[in-house]
């Protein structure tokens, strides 16, 4: 049978087979020799021990991509939450943000939470201006404590694995709990478990929507760590609006920093590219060589 691996604990894999039936498995023994890291999000071939009503994992079937924080596989987007108020978006936060998920191939979705009046949303307006309509990213502006604008957002987890990330004190845990109620028990007995056994197991789970039709996982966020692992040629595909002027650079392997005759600086220059998020790419190429350093 076939199945997606949707967590594991005390040395057990829970898959969820296509039938619904959520079935304990172990790994064969061939993986455990291979040391092959299995993450939640996998999708695996098991066996089923009839005697125990337990699995056996026979073969992992391969992987689109994978975060590193926490360990799972396949995802199909990433939903990035940051307060429209308390605390102010920063846009420096959210570039990194977006950077990261750029580079690791995830489709992101910017999300302000905690609109609960109307002139809020009218001071988020140049941010949504600016990465919606500049940019080109999905942009959703709701309230988790009203439910103001979660329809939308919930039209876009269908069928897919999300991952929701963004900084503390967002209330992206009361926005999962207010898109399934079922939630609530579930995601506060997950950071129980992963705060005991940390040394133990490495795996994030699944949470199932009502219908089945995906799932999402709650993530601790990025690290800026993390920056280590992108190339300084390769930030500049990180950011969607700087491809038009790729290869357009007097110099190949132009970083548009100090440069002659770059056709990003110039693009800034016209207006074409907002010099805050121009300002975003040089510091997070500073970032990079910083990480490198220690890393």
């Amino acid at each position: 049978m076939k199945g997606i691996v949707v967590k594991a604990y005390n040395s057990y894999y829970y898959v969820q087979a296509e039938n619904g039936r959520e079935v304990p498995c172990r790994l064969r023994g061939k993986f455990k020799k291979g040391r092959f890291s299995l993450l939640v999000g996998d999708h695996v071939v098991f066996q089923d021990v009839p005697e125990d009503g337990s699995g056996v994992i026979e073969e992992i079937l391969p992987r689109r991509n994978c975060l590193i924080r926490p360990p799972v596989a396949n995802v199909d987007q990433v939903v990035l939450v940051f307060a429209a108020t308390n605390p102010a978006p920063s846009p420096v936060l959210i570039d990194r943000f977006l950077v990261l998920c750029e580079h690791a191939g995830f489709s992101p979705l910017l999300c302000f939470n905690k609109v609960d009046e109307p002139d809020i949303e009218q001071d988020l307006q140049p941010l949504y201006d600016l990465y919606a309509r500049q940019v080109g990213y999905r942009v959703f502006t709701l309230s988790a404590q009203s439910g103001y604008g979660l329809e939308a957002l919930m039209e876009c987890l269908q069928g897919r694995i999300t991952a929701f990330a963004g900084p503390s004190g967002v209330g992206k845990s009361t926005l999962l709990n207010r898109l399934y109620p079922g939630f609530s028990l579930e995601t506060g007995g997950l950071s129980r478990k992963i705060s005991r056994g940390r040394h133990t197991t490495r795996f994030a789970m699944l949470l199932p929507l009502e219908d089945q039709s995906g799932y999402v996982v709650d993530t601790p966020g990025f690290s800026q760590t993390e920056f280590a692992q992108i190339g300084e040629r390769e930030l500049e595909s990180c950011f969607p609006e700087l491809q038009p002027y790729i290869g357009q650079c007097r110099f190949n392997g132009c970083l548009h920093l100090a440069e002659p005759d770059c056709a990003v600086k110039q693009a800034v220059e016209d207006g074409a590219i907002a010099v805050c998020r121009y300002e975003s790419y040089q510091q997070i190429i500073g970032q990079i060589r910083e990480a490198k350093k220690g890393y």
